[in-house]
């Protein structure tokens, strides 16, 4: 696919079929959305390991996992770091789920947030800040795209509630 196609991915959007994917986590094992058939998956995807805003969104997320759970749901982080990275950044902030390494960026783009960003006047591909809330039957209940930190667990936890 070339770069500019990239971005031209259809944009998943509510009631549509989550893809499956099947991604390593942070000990290697495979993890697919199929497994998880008949609970709700908050699956977030986000940029980079231990930097400030994924590292206050995972916090957030680890802060409020007992009324995600009662909602009936678990949480899955994405980003393109590899296994021994997500491992330091589970442990240095105790985060109690699983964290998915999407080396290729292959399922970042099947949920079309694999996107050109700029930052300090240079371009470069990588993650765009989205969470997609997937339903028992495998579906995406509701989607948020350009992520801000703050208050979005909020969202997410109105979301699974609905």
């Amino acid at each position: 696919m070339a770069k500019g196609k990239q971005d031209m991915a259809q944009e998943l959007e509510v009631g549509a079929k989550a893809p499956d994917f099947s991604l390593p986590d942070q000990d290697g094992t495979s993890v697919s959305l199929k497994s998880f058939k008949g609970k709700q998956v908050v699956l977030y995807f986000y940029p980079k390991d231990d930097t400030s805003g994924c590292t206050k969104e995972a916090c957030d997320f680890r802060d409020n996992l007992a009324p995600i759970k009662k909602a009936g749901a678990m949480v899955l982080g994405v980003s393109m770091d590899g296994k021994a990275s997500h491992q330091k950044f589970i442990a240095k902030y105790g985060l109690p789920f699983a964290l998915l390494s999407d080396e290729d960026a292959s399922t970042s783009k099947a949920y079309g947030v694999y996107k050109e960003k700029s930052m300090y006047g240079r371009k470069y591909w990588g993650i765009e800040r989205s969470t997609f809330v997937i339903d028992a039957e495998g579906r995406i209940k509701a989607l948020f795209r350009k992520v801000k930190v703050p208050g979005h667990v909020d969202e997410v936890l109105a979301a699974l509630k609905v």
